[in-house]
């Protein structure tokens, strides 16, 4: 299971953490956001707060995979 903090205060990191929107957390839980979002790299950090959640990847790479994937939909 990855920690709960996103690392917003390395530059470097912003990069590699993804913003997702539009959750109902009283339904979604953190297990739930990194299942879905595993499958494009290894998270080393997720953060669920009322309606969104970061997502903090171990490179850009992986965070970009997520975003070329939602324009393809």
């Amino acid at each position: 299971m990855a920690s709960n903090v996103t690392n917003k205060t390395d530059p470097r990191s912003t990069n590699s953490r993804v913003f997702v929107g539009n959750l109902n957390t009283l339904v979604v839980k953190k297990s739930n956001v990194e299942a879905i979002f595993s499958k494009y790299g290894k998270i080393v950090g997720c953060s669920v707060h009322k309606g969104f959640a970061f997502v903090q990847y171990v490179n850009e790479r992986n965070a970009r995979a997520t975003e070329l994937e939602r324009m393809a939909e």
